[in-house]
């Protein structure tokens, strides 16, 4: 088995590009298959090198997020995003958090298949609704030691920086950044 993941850790060296498909334009409108090369990944692999614990994975998790969509951004409109709604409204590459929660479960998808996630499993996105006009939608991922969620959520802020994590039940009670 751990030559198995020795493979898996050292794969993004020896081969070309992986794809990952994501989304863009609110509500998906807009599909894109990002080519992500060796060295990108390794990149990102790096980034996962030092995580010993499940909150310094977390913590890697946030950078890897925001690294694979500023990489996504070399190739598709989304570099144009801005955080929340408003600030990038009408641009060619904008993000709802429907297009943020699907690309983020994609990134962690990849993470997860790679290896890269030692401590955290990748479950489906999901939605927390305060008002039925302001549903919001965030990745999500569990702690396999406790069984804690946490909530991926890179909608919050400008394409390119890290993601937000939260505990689930903090981001069900609407915590954001700002607060």
């Amino acid at each position: 088995m751990k030559f198995v993941l020795a493979l898996l850790w050292l794969w993004p060296a020896a081969s070309g590009a992986v794809t990952v498909d994501i989304c863009y334009n609110y509500g998906c409108a807009v599909h894109a298959k990002v080519a992500l090369t060796s060295t990108q990944m390794r990149n990102v692999r790096e980034l996962f090198r030092d995580a010993v614990t499940p909150p310094q994975e977390r913590a890697a998790i946030s950078l890897g997020i925001g690294l694979l969509e500023s990489y996504a951004a070399e190739q598709t409109p989304t570099g144009n995003d801005k955080g929340g709604n408003v600030a990038d409204d009408g641009r060619d590459g904008r993000m709802d958090c429907i297009d943020h929660s699907r690309n983020t479960t994609a990134y962690l998808h990849l993470l997860q298949r790679f290896g890269f996630l030692s401590f955290h499993d990748v479950l489906p996105p999901v939605e927390r609704a305060p008002f039925v006009v302001n549903v919001h939608w965030g990745a999500q991922i569990e702690e396999f030691a406790s069984g804690r969620k946490f909530v991926v959520d890179s909608w919050f802020r400008d394409n390119g920086a890290p993601a937000v994590i939260y505990p689930l039940q903090d981001w069900l009670r609407g915590t954001s950044p700002d607060e």
